[in-house]
């Protein structure tokens, strides 16, 4: 049966729809996503089939994926009308060029090699989508299982990729079986392998984790405990936070919340990103108005404080694109910076590395500078941010801990990385209120829980206006606040050492696939340049 205009429109709109339905807290009814490129697959097949234009599949694959976007994302408007426009527009359409590259090389390298390189093209872009200036790793397939944790163990062998991974082999098959359906041909052995394909996953994950609740793989990688308090002091980031008058009152309020469930075996106290949010000078920490304060309860309590702050370091020369000259010659630098405190040791500051693209920093401003200057408010400070030029953990009394702060906890191979450092704790620091009460800080907290199972560590997370909680190896939710509401959360977690497969390789599958997925659109580009007969072969 072919589809007219109006039916492939529909398809189109339908495959974004179920995208969006499956994705956490957009509907989280994840078993859609199994189904949600047999649409376009459908649209692709018709349109070659018909001999129409590529120029077809870019703009049918351009409105699934809008949908897509916006269905996910919507929230984004919350913070910026204009850059949740941008990023609906610009991540749509980097998705349906890589649905073309797909499309590009069946009609001219054949079907069934272009089947197979649907796979490895979107593998290779969602890699590359992590890595440079524009990265923006929150709509990778794989997220859509963070709520069906027991499904996805097998990610610490993975991580992420592995499951966009299985919902492309499954939708490939998917549409297999449609199109043998419609071409009446046996559908007996394709239903076998979708079935397989589908419970085989399911089947490993739960093994694992019987495994893991059975002591069986527990005692291998469980070391000593620690005492955590977690705060959430809840302050509005649009009205209050970046108050310079409530600045001393909102630390006090951190410190009153820890007061109420502190006890004699506390080792870390963990508080929100930019908690201390009137910018400082790093070397001068100690002269700050509330330094004072934290560094008595800390040594009343016999604690360390974790604790997100605005900074600033002065240098005498460039230090990099995000360094601002001063009237004297000299050049300032800004950082969302996670700050380690003990008062027997000096502080500890690790910068923010994975900055948020408009927000904290501008991409590719080196070609065009005053580019810097569109950047969004964020807190007073305008324009790109610093970063860290290498990935860093801290040292604590008691071992190793990887300090993540917010959109860093949603790039997989970056806490990897923080893993295979060392780090035996993840603790992520963040601030979702910007997004207000909207699935964004919910699917926020949900990816944290991908990140545990990865490196099968514990995860502590400090939120300013929630979740904040307590997430275990195996992505469970131990313990979690509400949205708008002051809380402070005690919690024993393990320091575990051992590291997984995921840990040790990191993101093998997204980087193989984006080698591979450029030397398949090369030839499929040779194949243009000197066309055959495949096109002919493939409307057959």
């Amino acid at each position: 049966m072919t589809l007219n205009r109006k039916k492939r429109w529909i398809a189109s709109l339908i495959g974004g729809t179920i995208m969006f339905l499956a994705f956490p807290f957009s509907g989280t009814i994840t078993p859609l996503i199994f189904l949600s490129f047999i649409p376009l697959l459908v649209v692709e097949a018709q349109v070659l089939n018909l001999g129409r234009s590529s120029l077809n599949i870019f703009i049918h694959s351009f409105i699934c994926f809008l949908i897509f976007n916006i269905g996910t994302s919507w929230w984004l408007w919350n913070a910026s009308a204009g850059g949740a426009i941008f990023a609906f527009l610009f991540n749509a359409l980097v998705m349906s060029l890589v649905f073309q590259a797909f499309h590009i090389t069946r009609k001219h390298v054949g079907s069934k090699q272009g089947y197979l390189s649907l796979p490895f093209y979107w593998l290779g872009f969602e890699y590359l989508h992590n890595h440079w200036e524009f990265a923006h790793p929150w709509l990778t397939l794989g997220n859509t299982f963070s709520e069906r944790t027991t499904w996805i163990q097998w990610y610490e062998y993975t991580g992420v990729s592995g499951g966009s991974l299985w919902i492309i082999i499954v939708n490939l098959i998917g549409y297999l079986i449609y199109r043998n359906w419609k071409q009446k041909k046996n559908l007996k052995g394709s239903i076998i392998l979708y079935v397989l394909i589908l419970i085989i996953p399911i089947a490993t994950s739960l093994y694992i984790l019987v495994g893991f609740e059975g002591g069986q793989f527990k005692f291998k990688r469980i070391n000593k405990g620690i005492e955590t308090l977690i705060i959430q002091p809840n302050i509005d980031p649009y009205n209050e936070k970046f108050d310079r008058r409530s600045f001393y009152a909102q630390n006090q309020k951190i410190l009153k919340l820890a007061s109420k469930k502190i006890g004699p075996n506390t080792d870390l106290i963990i508080a929100p990103e930019t908690a201390i949010s009137r910018g400082f000078f790093e070397p001068r920490l100690k002269s700050i108005i509330v330094y004072p304060m934290y560094r008595d309860s800390l040594k009343k309590w016999n604690s360390e404080l974790l604790i997100g702050a605005s900074t600033m370091k002065m240098f005498g020369e460039k230090n990099s694109r995000s360094s601002r000259q001063m009237n004297d010659g000299s050049y300032i630098e800004y950082y969302n910076t996670s700050i380690l405190l003990n008062t027997e040791k000096e502080p500890q500051f690790v910068h923010k590395s994975k900055l948020v693209a408009g927000v904290e920093h501008i991409p590719y401003s080196y070609y065009i500078p005053f580019f810097d200057q569109l950047a969004i408010n964020n807190g007073g400070t305008i324009g790109s941010l610093g970063k860290e030029k290498t990935v860093k953990i801290m040292e604590t009394s008691f071992g190793k801990i990887a300090p993540i702060v917010c959109y860093e906890s949603v790039f997989s191979e970056f806490v990897a990385e923080q893993t295979r450092l060392g780090a035996e704790l993840l603790c992520v620091i963040t601030n979702d209120g910007w997004w207000k009460d909207t699935p964004g800080y919910k699917q926020h907290f949900s990816f944290a829980r991908l990140r545990a199972i990865e490196n099968r560590k514990w995860l502590i997370r400090s939120a300013n206006t929630g979740k904040s909680g307590v997430i275990s190896p195996t992505g469970g939710i131990v313990k979690e606040t509400e949205w708008w509401i002051p809380d402070v959360i005690s919690a024993k977690v393990h320091l575990l050492n051992q590291d997984t497969n995921y840990t040790k390789y990191g993101d093998f599958l997204g980087r193989s696939s984006a080698f591979l997925a450029v030397f398949i659109f090369i030839f499929a580009l040779s194949k243009i340049i000197k066309p055959n007969s495949i096109e002919k072969s493939n409307r057959s």
